[in-house]
């Protein structure tokens, strides 16, 4: 009740919802004020300590600590929506459970060098990245084909290890003036509303890096196997809302980009672009290989997006200079690394959950055994906290 009357303060804060109606309703018709939820917060952190646990199981354990770190992370954007700061690492850590660390941006010159003699010429290199990727790009009047492709093939690979909920399923839309490349909403039900946007240009990779990560076993799947769990068969009503701004969204989209390196291991993504999305794209498929070869190298830059934003965030880097520092670390163009910077504006710390989510993520279950997926299902199915991961 109290994280649906704070998604009535803020808009975006609730990603999904699908409890009792009426807890919605009553919060809209009457919500708290931001002080008034600080109050609801501690009060509940208070109720949660003083509980008596003796004789509790170990699930029941690891439902209060998992209470405990999403009512924490509300009380820190509360706090945010009553203007008080804190810096990058500490709001991230708040938030998400996990402090990033932050290195110089010249540590990552080395990795660009390697990229520079793959891409030689003049001129920035975003710019150079965006032409050597520009045959990749998949016309915009086979983008639906080709994303709803990629999507059932995401999924084909996923149900062969995963037993999905009875009846799930999804629509696509492409959509338009927004920062994100993709975004799941999760209606309830085992349903999805997936959106990409069409704004920028989306490559042969990207399709299956979407289909992955806002479908199968991504978001789609995580929400749906917490539902049955934990709403479902448990009945715990709190697992029917998902606040964005929380230790969730690090296991959510750790996992979800992990997933793609799991559903198409070694050399599979390439041949699966070669032989069935550049037909059905209509176009060549010579560069897959070497783009391929690029990305695992920009996979190691992820890192320089948190202290771009880190100094961004506290102003001590301008946005043109944001733009530009995103451009030739994150080997964005001018076009693509301006919509990122929107993202920051709009989601602040929550960038370090896609990089150092997967990464805490892929250390995890691959540290649990030689059966990546049985223990990836188990990782979607539970209450496993980002600390947990370390």
């Amino acid at each position: 009740r109290m994280q649906l009357e704070i998604g009535e303060r803020e808009e975006g804060y609730v990603d999904a919802y699908y409890g009792p109606a009426e807890w919605a309703a009553a919060a809209k018709a009457e919500p708290g004020t931001v002080g008034q939820l600080v109050v609801a917060a501690a009060g509940l952190t208070s109720r949660l300590n003083n509980l008596d646990a003796a004789g509790w199981t170990p699930e029941e354990v690891q439902r209060r600590r998992y209470l405990l770190a999403h009512i924490a992370a509300a009380d820190t954007r509360l706090r945010m929506q009553q203007g008080q700061t804190f810096s990058f690492a500490d709001e991230a850590e708040r938030l998400f459970g996990i402090r990033p660390e932050l290195k110089p941006l010249s540590s990552y010159d080395p990795i660009l060098a390697r990229i520079e003699a793959l891409v030689p010429g003049e001129g920035a290199i975003g710019e150079r990245i965006a032409a050597f990727r520009a045959p990749l790009a998949i016309p915009r009047d086979r983008l639906q084909t080709v994303m709803q492709a990629a999507i059932d093939e995401c999924r084909r690979r996923t149900e062969a290890h995963i037993a999905l909920p009875a009846g799930e399923s999804f629509t696509l839309a492409l959509v338009g003036d927004k920062p994100w490349s993709g975004y799941n909403y999760y209606q309830g039900g085992s349903v999805s509303k997936i959106e990409i946007n069409a704004d920028l240009p989306i490559y042969l990779d990207r399709a299956i890096d979407l289909g992955c990560h806002e479908g199968y076993p991504g978001h789609h799947v995580y929400n749906a196997l917490l539902e049955q769990t934990f709403v479902t068969d448990k009945g715990w009503v709190e697992m029917s809302l998902y606040p964005l701004f929380s230790p969730m969204s690090l296991v959510a989209e750790g996992s979800a980009n992990y997933g793609i390196d799991l559903a198409f291991p070694g050399d599979e993504a390439i041949r699966y672009q070669r032989e069935v999305l550049a037909p059905l794209a209509g176009v060549s498929p010579e560069r897959v290989a070497s783009n391929a070869e690029l990305l695992a190298l920009t996979r190691q830059l992820e890192g320089a997006e948190y202290t771009i934003a880190s100094e961004y965030l506290a102003g001590r880097m301008p946005r043109d200079q944001a733009i530009e520092a995103l451009s030739r670390y994150r080997l964005m163009d001018r076009a693509r690394a301006t919509q990122r910077v929107a993202f920051i504006d709009t989601y602040r710390s929550y960038v370090i959950n896609y990089g150092l989510g997967r990464d805490l993520v892929q250390r995890w279950i691959e540290a649990q055994g030689p059966d990546h997926w049985a223990t990836t299902k188990v990782l979607l199915s539970s209450q496993i906290l980002p600390v947990d991961l370390k």
